[in-house]
């Protein structure tokens, strides 16, 4: 069900995300014209977060839901040293780089989305299961920013815990960071 993606893969990823993400409040406050809205999430965001030499993706079949998971050492800055393309962008790698884990290692959840058609099948608990298990067996806790209040609730569900207090960008929409420590294995996944 669930498969690494590879980079064949990418352009049907890239597709799922930015059909899950087109209305999300961020999205809409990066890329405040629908006109453009998709292409920018694509060529902007969605592709230079698959170009990190350490990006991991999950795709459900070819067009119900995907991720993109990127495994940070100890200290290790999110979104490295590069600018971003836009203002907008460039704000929130800021507001969100500090909120993230220093202190240890960690498995951070760049977006993770599925496909309108595909909503409320159980699809994207599938997702975090999936690689909730992986962090787990490699002893890592999990860390992300949630995007909207439906979004949050979702990760609550699944054991992420509210890392501080929401990050509220100057004009724009507040992003929940959220934690969930690493739990020991025990055989018994649910």
């Amino acid at each position: 069900m669930i498969h690494r993606a590879t980079p064949a893969d990418y352009e049907a990823l890239i597709a799922i995300l930015t059909e899950a993400f087109t209305d999300d409040p961020i999205v809409t406050w990066l890329f405040p014209d629908p006109a453009s809205r998709a292409e920018l999430q694509a060529t902007l965001y969605y592709r230079p977060l698959l170009t990190h030499p350490a990006a991991e993706a999950d795709l459900i079949s070819p067009d119900a839901g995907a991720a993109i998971w990127l495994p940070l050492a100890t200290g290790q800055p999110p979104y490295g040293d590069q600018p971003a393309p836009t203002p907008r962008l460039q704000e929130l790698g800021e507001a969100l780089a500090q909120r993230h884990p220093h202190d240890q290692p960690y498995l951070y959840l760049l977006s993770m989305g599925v496909a309108a058609a595909h909503r409320g099948s159980g699809l994207g608990s599938a997702m975090l299961r999936h690689r909730r298990q992986y962090a787990d067996l490699l002893g890592l806790g999990t860390y992300l920013e949630a995007s909207s209040p439906r979004s949050r609730a979702l990760y609550l569900r699944h054991g992420f815990q509210d890392h501080g207090t929401p990050v509220q960008l100057a004009d724009g929409p507040p992003l929940w960071p959220m934690w969930r420590p690493s739990t020991p294995t025990t055989g018994d996944h649910q």
